[in-house]
């Protein structure tokens, strides 16, 4: 019998897949796309995916065995490893990265170091050092011990120099343990045993139980909810039965040793079921056209369509029409939304429609129930309607069908860390022509780069520019902050014209949204004695003041020291909060409208599971008067009692150091607009500026996205930056900041001598030390034109060769690929 290899992926940032050999007893189990152990390094176990079978051995190393075969049938598909692959080209990462991302953490065996004592030597403990001594003394208590259960014993993070010390004594020994991370969910459940199922010999049963009254009772609360005749009574949950029957376990155990009943173990789903309602939403003559116009593109090519459709015009009953259409021909949906906070509101929508059909995949979602929506998906023939953020692209889908990405200028769709540094938006088009299914990209501000590619023929585009319902777009009103502050009108952040307007909508009973675009109650601190400012002293950033903490934090690395009431510099009481976050808004429109009730949505105020999901209830049952919030409450919230938005402050939006910085001002403001006003009621939006003549400003007061996107795009093609240019940023990152500086110059050096005056930098980013490492950017641009392929491998082969300088050995090189 021929010896077989395999090739596998490593979740690992290794360069390329390794070989392994199959033992002979395995060769017809092996098969790709299964996942296998394999032992890398000297000890330590992997879960790897077989990425080819083959029968060749590796030249330049002795292939290892296969540890152990965990699945004899593949868990990923064949297109699923495609798409890792081009993630991996594209991106400029290693298949392992993306495998990394790609696979729920429950797939991932992975083995655990154990430590125990060596029974064969003497301890002497006057030998040890102090923590040394502690290990040696819970050992002589416990058999063994995980290395977290050390950390927890010495109170430190790194405890790996005190283990090697017991090892090099001979005190103790290692071994590495296997841990499966996924186990099913198991529940009791209580049936009439096969011995009790006919009529006579239930009569039997209840003569036997005419002494224990309570057990006779439970036993009818059985055959109640099991759902008689006795022949098909069903399998009910053991807590129900006890809850219903208000029974001990050890009453329903006592019917169980009796024989009149069987408790078995049986597995159950984690993830919640959705029911569908009857009923379904018309089409107006625009949505009606726009729908027409898609599915006529779709039918002439494959080529990516956009929908641009202003705030409140239905894009999601077009989207539920698309859905179903390709559900009723048997295929899949996927349903990408860039934000957490946006399914809520969908899901219920969507639930209403699809019922059952619907499988929902986030990151919120813990690593249990993420192995069960994809082991569902592998084992489901049945047409599914996949809702998801960015991660859900990786699902093992075999028959996609359509994909839809919601709201795809929002750069939430970008990973950042770790690798691979993908776009979702950008990979889901390559895994719809992976498929061949259709793709809809849908925004009431597309990105510059989507917009362009409609423009283009790139992509297809369809509009709708009415609100749904005959709505009208809201009212905007910008308001001068120079003058409120002239005329000593302003409330603390508020306008005049803001706070009345918050006023009447209060006394008519409708609702508030307040955008401030910073979380915390104060961006930072200041001695007006002195000019101190309190940073964080493992980033080059101040630190933001939390009023609910009573702490200062950094918002980079966690940070934090007491508010301190002098400062520490010339003990000058004068210590005053600068500058307005979301907690300061809250607590100023608390002394203002102390009636109200008021709810702030923000990153410290949604960190629970279903924190987003209890403020969009109570917004939505009326619970909640005013919200305030960052960028989260832009995306796609519609409530129909809030009729006035209020923008703090806009200038924050347009001052940043980025080409897209006006891009983003104007879709994050228009979003944040279009939560004022549906249907019969216009909604008043205010911005506050001290810049009311800026063009941006202009722009969306007039709702103008085509003078926005003209003036973008003119821009972009003068200063060769995207849709025009493609950009590649390096950032070379070290703990010592003198090996930053010199390894980012002779980086860059490297790059020019291949690319030339493609090359800009390097440059100290904004925030050049983030959790004690230095950072030095290198951005390349690249023309259109230019085979991309060539180059990436062009720049590999140098961050290899830099990598092999001595002086440059420990820096690392950070790769982003379209950089958002």
């Amino acid at each position: 019998m021929e010896t077989k290899f395999v090739d596998v992926i490593l979740p690992l940032p290794v360069p390329r897949p390794y070989t392994y050999r199959v033992p002979r007893d395995w060769n017809e189990k092996v098969c790709e796309g299964a996942r296998v152990l394999v032992q890398f390094g000297k000890k330590k176990i992997y879960t790897a995916i077989i990425y080819k079978v083959h029968h060749t051995p590796p030249q330049h190393y002795r292939a290892k065995y296969l540890s152990d075969l965990v699945d004899e049938f593949p868990i990923v598909q064949p297109k699923q490893i495609e798409l890792w692959r081009w993630i991996a080209d594209y991106y400029m990462c290693s298949l392992g990265e993306v495998m990394a991302a790609a696979l729920p953490a429950g797939l991932k065996v992975s083995s655990e170091t154990i430590i125990m004592l060596n029974h064969h030597m003497e301890i002497d403990f006057d030998q040890l050092t102090d923590r040394e001594y502690l290990i040696a003394e819970a050992l002589e208590s416990n058999e063994k011990l995980t290395m977290q259960e050390v950390s927890d014993i010495l109170q430190l993070k790194t405890v790996y120099p005190i283990v090697q010390g017991l090892i090099a004594k001979q005190i103790i020994l290692i071994e590495e343990v296997v841990k499966e991370r996924y186990k099913p969910k198991m529940n009791d459940f209580a049936t009439l045993s096969p011995n009790y199922q006919s009529e006579e010999q239930l009569k039997q049963a209840f003569d036997e139980l005419s002494n224990a009254p309570k057990q006779m009772h439970v036993l009818m609360k059985l055959l109640q909810l099991g759902k008689t005749p006795p022949e098909k009574v069903e399998a009910v949950k053991k807590t129900t039965l006890q809850k219903e029957a208000q029974a001990s376990s050890a009453q329903v155990k006592a019917l169980a040793e009796k024989g009149i009943i069987e408790i078995e173990s049986l597995e159950v789903g984690r993830l919640p079921s959705y029911q569908s309602e009857p009923g379904e939403k018309q089409l107006n003559d625009e949505q009606q056209a726009a729908l027409e116009s898609i599915e006529s593109q779709f039918e002439k090519s494959r080529k990516p369509v956009l929908l641009q459709g202003v705030t409140g015009s239905g894009k999601t009953e077009l989207y539920i029409k698309l859905i179903q259409k390709t559900l009723d021909s048997g295929r899949q949906a996927l349903y990408l939304l860039p934000e957490i906070a946006l399914t809520t509101q969908i899901i219920s929508r969507l639930e209403k429609h699809f019922g059952d059909q619907i499988l929902v995949y986030h990151s919120k979602f813990n690593a249990q129930e993420r192995v069960e929506i994809w082991q569902k998906l592998l084992k489901t023939e049945q047409p599914k309607l996949i809702l998801g953020a960015r991660s859900a692209i990786f699902l093992p889908m075999n028959n996609l069908g359509v994909t839809i990405v919601d709201e795809e200028h929002e750069q939430s769709f970008k990973q950042y860390d770790p690798a691979p540094r993908y776009n979702a938006r950008d990979t889901a088009v390559v895994l719809s022509a992976m498929h061949e299914a259709n793709m809809l990209l849908g925004s009431a501000t597309p990105s510059i780069e989507s917009r362009f590619n409609a423009h283009s023929g790139k992509y297809g585009y369809a509009f709708m520019g009415s609100r749904h319902g005959n709505a009208q777009m809201p009212d905007m009103e910008v308001v001068d902050l120079r003058e409120q502050y002239r005329k000593k009108k302003m409330k603390t952040h508020f306008g005049e014209p803001l706070y009345e307007a918050v006023k009447k909508a209060l006394s008519n009973g409708e609702q508030v949204i307040l955008f401030q675009n910073r979380r915390g109650f104060s961006p930072f601190v200041q001695c007006n004695t002195c000019g101190w400012t309190p940073e964080c002293k493992n980033c080059d950033v101040t630190l933001t003041y939390h009023k609910f903490l009573q702490k200062l934090k950094c918002h980079y690395c966690g940070y934090n020291i007491p508010h301190p009431k002098t400062c520490p510099a010339c003990g000058s009481p004068e210590v005053q909060l600068k500058g307005f976050g979301t907690e300061k808004i809250e607590s100023d429109i608390e002394i203002y409208f102390p009636e109200a009730r008021i709810k702030r949505m923000d990153l410290d105020s949604t960190r629970g599971k279903n924190a987003h999901q209890q403020i969009i209830n109570e917004l939505e049952t009326g619970e909640i008067d005013i919200l305030v919030g960052t960028q989260m409450i832009t995306k796609g919230l519609d409530f129909e009692k809030v009729s006035v938005v209020g923008i703090l402050n806009a200038d924050l939006m347009l001052n940043f150091q980025d080409f897209r910085a006006h891009e983003r001002a104007f879709q994050l403001m228009t979003q944040v607009a279009g939560r004022a006003g549906r249907k019969d009621r216009r909604g008043k939006v205010f911005i506050q500026t001290f810049d009311p003549d800026h063009p941006v400003i202009k722009q969306v007061k007039k709702h103008n996205y085509d003078a926005m996107y003209n003036v973008q795009d003119h821009e972009r093609l003068n200063f060769h930056y995207p849709p025009y240019y493609r950009l590649i940023k390096l950032t070379v990152v070290h703990r010592d900041k003198d090996l930053v500086l010199n390894g980012s110059n002779e980086l860059a050096g490297m790059l020019r001598r291949i690319l030339g005056d493609r090359i800009l930098g390097p440059e100290y980013p904004a925030v050049a030390r983030i959790k004690n490492k230095y950072h030095r950017q290198i951005l390349i641009k690249l023309e259109k034109q230019l085979h991309l392929g060539k180059i990436k491998e062009q720049i590999a082969s140098l961050l290899t060769d830099f990598n092999q300088i001595d002086n440059f050995k420990s820096v690392r090189v950070i790769v982003d690929v379209d950089p958002v």
